[in-house]
């Protein structure tokens, strides 16, 4: 039997399965009845991706499946076999989204089965910047549970997202390894449809990030080899519809790793047989040419992005320091080179091992850094990287920042050594692996004894954020000389320009113009450049010519006009890593915020995935603009349609996040006392009647302003 043999067989098995279970739905349903994945944009992701069509119920549902038929040629060329790929992957998806059918929820612990599009939003980030280099895609059963567990560490430690199918899930449950989205180990399913599940984030990903048409199958799969870093690894035995859902992969440009060597035949770099599953790891990498950044810290316990999202609970937990009910804080400070000795630690008062199990402590961790390039506007930048680089260790779980942080270890670290001098080791290997352009020096003061760090925190710490905050907070875009690009997410946006300024973060949130100034300081070649701002075109939308031709230059020529603060006129693009998305609400004259997080719908008809649909992918969408939390309170936001005064909806956890600093600028530009007040929520509101009607009793400012178009 040749390999084509395999994947037409393959290929016609699940198609014979997929016409079965479509008429017995119809059957059971009528062909009326509505179909689609929960919380995403795209219905059935993947063949809307491939055809650019839209399934909304089972007869439509029926009518996509003559549409795949046509895929299903069966001449013995590799492109056919690659279709034929295709037409099993899709067929996949119309299995599996019929499991959802009435709002049911096939999947449990541990699997996951569909990805929403708020997840792919939220791997964006970490994508971009490398923190994942690749996506595994592992099925099948390894040939023992140590060999299964051993290649998924494996991918964990170098940060991979691993997506799991089959046999290997209950390997994974049988060695008690821990999965899950927080741990970038995401179980799918147990039946072989459910691969379409990472299928379909790849596909997204070239809709959300890439601005690729749907139905543009060419460029879709061009997108996919190019831009998403994945791969699969399958154990043997393989059978034909396994061998169909690979060729489906490879058509992808993803390439296929297997320790199978019966009737397969070896395609150079996508189908390679490797029969020591040791070896995947490595064959894999090289195959999609995907570079592992070395983070080898010396410490008792696993370091990786992959850990980041890890839970310890309480029960789990061997001591905990808790900035909520003591004092804690972490601080970084500029010193002269004279009075720091590289690579010094220094532990005052009691280490993890001395403290009674499950109690809480004060800790304060203080970083003082020299160097001839170091400025103490670097500090924060520094401070704000502690979060990542402590919830990179396995085992260890870290929230807030400055003197409100929580600090957990859990037993499972603690009983493998980790103590004071590890943590100690991560803050300074990866101060000097990430800043080594501008620190020559580093040690770290770790004080454990409350009085301590009472005294850290109130005599030192409170003092040194209030001046940065005092600096900041007068920081305007008028009062600096140059603001900075951002291209970080050209690796999946292409066209995609951020403009960072003072009151105007990066869209995801993560970059603030010191971030951004600090990143042009240690790579000047880098994705953050300067722009100057001598050339105004218009001040009331923030149009500069050396901004555009800034833009121009850095999206390639596909960007020629930008406003820095207009929803209307020009805005600034959005590449799909939004943390949250503006748009009008005409009844209203207003505009809706909606946040990545939210789930539900909002007074525009649209929920949040739907919105992002229209607005990412690197293109100006005027009336829609994706931005970052903070940017909502900022003086700068939307100034040329009225600013903050047109906010009239946004969900009620994102009202409470930013209502103490929109109330603050709200009452400082219009004397406007408790501005949240007058906004309204999910809870109040989801259509724009109920909405104009609530605004009209709390008088809001926006029904008598100018119209918006």
């Amino acid at each position: 039997m040749t390999l084509f043999d395999r994947v037409f067989g393959g290929n016609d098995a699940v198609y014979g399965l997929t016409e079965g279970a479509i008429d017995g739905a119809i059957a059971q349903y009528g062909e009326d009845k509505a179909v689609s994945f929960p919380n995403t944009a795209y219905s059935l992701p993947c063949y809307y991706s491939v055809t650019g069509t839209k399934v909304t119920n089972l007869k439509e549902l029926k009518e996509a499946l003559g549409v795949v038929k046509t895929l299903m040629t069966r001449n013995k060329r590799l492109n056919d076999a690659f279709m034929s790929g295709v037409a099993t992957a899709l067929c996949a998806e119309f299995i599996e989204v019929l499991k959802y059918i009435d709002g049911a929820e096939p999947y449990a612990e541990p699997c996951y089965g569909h990805l929403g599009d708020a997840v792919i939003r939220e791997l964006g980030v970490p994508l971009v910047t490398g923190d994942i280099p690749g996506v595994a895609v592992i099925l099948g059963a390894a040939p023992s549970v140590e060999e299964g567990v051993e290649l998924v560490k494996s991918y964990q430690a170098q940060g991979i997202l691993v997506t799991l199918v089959g046999g290997i899930i209950d390997q994974c449950e049988e060695a008690g390894y821990k999965t899950g989205a927080n741990v970038r180990v995401i179980p799918l399913g147990k039946d072989v449809t459910s691969v379409i599940h990472v299928v379909s984030v790849a596909l997204r990903a070239a809709l959300i990030f890439g601005n690729i048409a749907p139905g543009d199958a060419g460029n879709l799969m061009k997108y996919t080899f190019e831009r998403v870093p994945a791969f699969v690894n399958a154990f043997k035995p393989l059978d034909d519809v396994i061998v169909a859902c690979g060729a489906g992969a490879i058509a992808l440009g993803f390439p296929v790793v297997t320790n199978e060597t019966e009737n397969i035949f070896r395609v150079p770099k996508s189908l390679i047989v490797q029969e020591d599953v040791s070896k995947f790891n490595a064959t894999s990498l090289e195959a999609r040419d995907i570079k592992i950044k070395i983070t080898k810290i010396d410490i008792p316990v696993a370091f990786g992005s992959a850990f980041e999202g890890e839970i310890i609970r309480k029960g789990d937990m061997q001591v905990e320091f808790d900035g909520s009910r003591v004092d804690c804080c972490e601080l970084v400070q500029t010193k002269e080179l004279a009075e720091v000795e590289d690579h010094h630690f220094e532990l005052i008062g009691k280490d993890f091992d001395e403290f009674e199990v499950g109690s809480k402590h004060s800790i304060a961790y203080v970083v003082e850094v020299a160097g001839k390039n170091m400025q103490p506007d670097f500090e924060p930048v520094f401070e704000r990287k502690f979060h990542n680089y402590v919830n990179c260790i396995e085992g260890v779980m870290h929230t807030g920042q400055r003197d409100m942080i929580r600090v957990r270890i859990s037993k499972d670290a603690f009983n493998a050594g980790f103590r004071a001098k590890d943590l100690a080791e991560v803050l300074y290997a990866r101060i000097k692996s990430e800043f080594d352009a501008v620190v020559d020096k580093c040690q770290v003061k770790i004080y454990t004894n409350d009085e301590d760090c009472t005294k850290i925190r109130h005599e030192l710490a409170i003092p040194a954020f209030d001046k940065r905050d005092e600096r900041i907070g007068n920081m305007t875009d008028e009062s600096v000389g140059v603001y900075y690009s951002c291209i970080m997410c050209q690796a999946f946006s292409p066209s995609h320009v951020c403009v960072v300024t003072p009151e105007r973060l990066g869209l995801c949130g993560a970059v603030s113009w010191l971030d951004a100034k600090a990143t042009n300081e240690l790579d000047p070649a880098g994705p953050c450049q300067v722009i100057t701002k001598e050339k105004v075109i218009d001040e009331r939308i923030g149009e500069y010519e050396d901004v555009n031709e800034a833009v121009r230059k850095f999206s390639q020529g596909a960007l020629q006009d930008v406003s820095l603060y207009s929803i209307m006129e020009k805005p600034m693009t959005s590449c799909g890593c939004f943390e949250c998305i503006c748009g009008i609400e005409p009844f209203s004259n207003g505009v809706c915020i909606a946040n990545r997080e939210y789930a539900g719908m909002t007074p525009l008809g649209m929920t949040f995935p739907e919105l992002a649909s229209m607005t990412g992918g690197g293109v100006q969408t005027p009336g829609f603009m994706g931005h970052g939390k903070q940017f909502i309170s900022s003086k700068k936001f939307m100034k040329a349609e009225g600013g903050i005064e047109r906010i009239v909806w946004m969900p009620k956890e994102l009202k409470d996040q930013v209502a103490e600093k929109l109330n603050a600028t709200a009452k400082e530009l219009y004397g406007i006392d408790n501005f949240t007040d007058m906004i309204g929520d999910e809870t109040i509101a989801e259509d724009p009647e109920t909405l104009v009607a609530f605004l009209t009793e709390k008088g809001h400012p926006a029904l008598s302003m100018d119209p918006m178009m």
